[in-house]
């Protein structure tokens, strides 16, 4: 199982040092440039008297602030996009995509179990939701010497929930690749599913109607209830951890069911 899994990751372990070390870089940007707009205190206002579009783009708290500045710049979308791009992109190709291509088969020649195959997929999907998020926060607490204070409560538990969320969305199109066969299909379902997501949890706070669809996105469990001001819930955590278990055993049961080329 463990030959599976370490052979996946090598075959992307390239494009994952590209996400990794284009985050860090994007990361040192957003770091260095704090120092520079966090007495500009108009900006607050900005984020203020225009609600929808800030909202759009994560920003929920006052940007001179360093958990506004990073909830904004980080953590409210481009960290989950990539974490998200990293894990959505092996989660259909695990599976689907390497049934198209034929290689699947010969995997599933082995004399392995099915279940012990869907589990190796499953680990290496593990491994790929962490290298973006680690790598960012690794990157905040280097910073810290220019004024980016933040607690390590509030942004380790953030990078979890982070990680968290790429576990759902990953899970998801590992399980739709299983059950379908169609990368392209896990692949463009599970985008539109996280892209619906984010939409619900960043103007639910603004549409009264659409309020309660907050609690059925898995973004306000992992970035969208004020996690880097207030701290992660373990609660909120919980939930993404089932909502991912639950897609990796229904995962397994379909990969067993799948009709491999």
């Amino acid at each position: 199982m463990g030959d599976i899994a370490l052979l996946d990751l090598r075959l992307r372990r390239r494009l994952t040092l590209g996400y990794m070390l284009g985050m860090a870089a994007y990361t040192a940007v957003v770091i260095a440039l704090y120092p520079t707009f966090k007495d500009a205190h108009g900006l607050d206002a900005l984020v203020q008297d225009s609600g929808a579009v800030a909202a759009l783009f994560g920003a929920t708290d006052p940007l001179t602030s360093p958990a506004g500045w990073l909830g904004a710049n980080l953590y409210g979308n481009f960290l989950p996009l990539l974490t998200l791009m990293a894990t959505i992109g092996y989660g259909a190709t695990a599976i689907a995509g390497q049934n198209e291509e034929g290689t699947l088969a010969l995997v599933a020649s082995l004399p392995v179990r099915r279940a012990r195959i869907a589990m190796a997929k499953l680990a290496a999907l593990a491994v790929q939701a962490l290298p973006v998020p680690v790598a960012t926060a690794a990157c905040i607490v280097a910073g810290r010497g220019l004024d980016l204070n933040l607690g390590a409560a509030q942004l380790w538990g953030a990078t979890a929930g982070v990680v968290g969320l790429g576990l759902v969305f990953g899970a998801l199109a590992l399980l739709l690749g299983a059950l379908t066969g169609s990368r392209g299909v896990a692949l463009g379902v599970t985008t539109g599913a996280a892209a619906v997501s984010y939409l619900v949890n960043s103007l639910a706070p603004l549409i009264d109607w659409l309020e309660p669809g907050r609690y059925f996105s898995p973004f306000f469990y992992a970035v969208g209830d004020h996690q880097l001001r207030d701290g992660q819930s373990p609660a909120w955590l919980a939930v993404l951890g089932g909502a991912a278990l639950v897609l990796a055993g229904a995962a397994v049961i379909a990969f067993r069911r799948l009709d491999v080329r």
